[in-house]
């Protein structure tokens, strides 16, 4: 069962960072555009405004960005520092703990943005498309993860 997991692991590492990615994104585009039900009950944040409207295009950028699979260690530590700041400049003020200040969306953001961090994008990613030899890394770590087939 492990070594089924194991071979599972890039792809469903894929599709974490695609959910996380997409999700974040969609919050920018719902601040930026007044698309998806707008910022804070309706409408979009004004172009400029401090903090706001850059954390919306950090949100809408970073979170495509993570989507594609582009740059994604980058735009993921970005988007985690955001995400932290959101969290100790505007919730934790309130109270302490993210059930009492409203803060658990910006928590968890940062926590599976650090995580991608570290992880790096999954199997299917443009990042692997670009990099020197990638295709060919990938292919070969395919290969030595797939299970010895005995007749």
């Amino acid at each position: 069962m492990h070594a089924r997991l194991n071979q599972a692991q890039p792809y469903v590492l894929a599709l974490f960072r695609i959910v996380v990615g997409l999700l974040f994104a969609c919050h920018g585009a719902a601040s930026l555009f007044g698309v998806l039900g707008g910022a804070m009950g309706g409408g979009s944040i004004p172009a400029g405004t401090w903090p706001g409207w850059y954390a919306a295009v950090i949100q809408l950028v970073g979170g495509s960005l993570v989507v594609l699979g582009l740059g994604t260690r980058l735009a993921a530590l970005v988007s985690s520092g955001s995400m932290a700041y959101a969290y100790f400049k505007v919730h934790q003020p309130e109270a302490l703990f993210p059930l009492q200040n409203g803060g658990e969306p910006s928590a968890v953001f940062c926590w599976a943005f650090l995580l991608l961090v570290f992880t790096g994008p999954g199997a299917p990613a443009l990042d692997r498309l670009f990099s020197r030899g990638g295709a060919e890394r990938a292919g070969d770590r395919a290969r030595e993860q797939a299970p010895a087939v005995t007749v």
